[in-house]
């Protein structure tokens, strides 16, 4: 909305152009997104408390977590609302790309409030039942996709992308309806399954969103998706902003969420933003980077697959816990070392991630 405010003063005061730089954009984006958070959050952690709606701990998990038990949680409102109202602020309302990024979101945080409300307010253990909430995740993440391929009007917004390797576009056809929605749906679950320890979750995402938003400037840009050998799909570089706001706004809940933390995402932040993570690697083109960045979260879910695998199949366990960050606290790491170690693999697979641009 501000970006049509700029544009109408620019006639006044040509200072004003410079608001439709999309680097500064998503700056300000970022910025106004962390401001949010800071004004927003002290007050939502109170409702929170005041309402008593609090973490519910497993009894069969590490005896260091009984502790957390009552901590506010359903948190991950306040990033939504941090990077919905930063989008909306700073982006090109007209452009597409946005908006299908922007409502995917904000319909899996949907889900996982009904998820968090069943059983933090509803006092039901079970929560939204997991064929419901894989029911309504598919019909959210089938429709982005099929939205996406319906309206591809160049080869580009379709094909596989393969990471150092310069030439190598898969035509999918309509199967990229099929990879897309295993993208959205995939990694909402991932950092859902990742969010078990303070901040575990939330700076990797942070990470991931920056450097996606990275990619998203430069394949917008033709002239450097050229010159990086990289696609070009036009009016994809608007994306930066939100994933400017994805970082301002994650920054100002790890304020909060930090070791010890003073409140929880909950579902309704992690199907969010591993749904945000996903939907961006998917409209620019970069499903196989995300593998790569967000390598923790693809550890994570293995973890969970393996362990039920392994128990189904032989009646015994590969880890002492799943996900894998248990089963480190399990073997003796104090949670804080857990989480820094798995944030400093993150910068180490983002790296890689960024490589790509030029190793090719």
């Amino acid at each position: 909305m501000l970006l049509y405010l700029t544009e109408y003063l620019t006639q006044f005061y040509s200072g004003f152009a410079v608001f439709q730089y999309l680097t500064l954009r998503a700056i300000l984006g970022a910025l106004t997104a962390l401001l949010i958070s800071f004004v927003v959050g002290p007050a939502m952690i109170r409702k929170l408390s005041q309402y008593q709606i609090g973490q519910v701990v497993r009894d069969d998990g590490p005896e260091s977590h009984l502790q957390k038990a009552g901590t506010p949680t359903m948190g991950g409102a306040l990033i939504l609302v941090a990077i919905s109202i930063s989008t909306l602020l700073w982006s090109d309302l007209s452009n597409h790309y946005m908006w299908v990024v922007l409502l995917v979101t904000i319909l899996f945080g949907v889900i996982g409030w009904v998820d968090d409300y069943k059983k933090l307010v509803k006092k039901d253990s079970k929560g939204l039942v997991a064929r419901y909430k894989y029911f309504w995740q598919s019909v959210v993440g089938l429709g982005a996709a099929y939205f996406l391929y319906s309206t591809a009007s160049i080869p580009a917004q379709t094909q596989l992308y393969v990471p150092f390797f310069k030439d190598v576009a898969i035509v999918l056809g309509p199967m990229f309806i099929v990879l897309a929605y295993l993208t959205i749906v995939g990694t909402s679950n991932a950092v859902n399954l990742t969010d078990g320890l303070d901040g575990l979750a939330i700076l990797p995402t942070v990470m991931v969103a920056g450097a996606l938003g990275l990619f998203a400037y430069l394949t917008g840009n033709i002239k450097f998706a050229e010159y990086l050998a990289i696609p070009y799909v036009p009016g994809v570089g608007e994306v930066v902003v939100f994933c400017g706001a994805l970082v301002g706004a994650g920054l100002g809940f790890l304020w909060f969420n930090t070791y010890p933390a003073m409140v929880f995402m909950g579902d309704i932040g992690a199907l969010a933003l591993g749904a945000a993570l996903g939907i961006v690697a998917v409209v620019i083109r970069h499903e196989l980077v995300l593998v790569i960045m967000g390598g923790v979260f693809v550890v994570e879910t293995l973890s969970v697959i393996i362990q039920v695998a392994s128990f189904k199949l032989t009646g015994k366990r590969i880890f002492k816990m799943a996900p894998l960050h248990h089963h480190y606290e399990l073997m003796g790491w104090p949670e804080p070392r857990v989480i820094v170690r798995f944030w400093i693999i993150t910068v180490i697979l983002v790296l890689v991630g960024l490589a790509t641009l030029k190793i090719r």
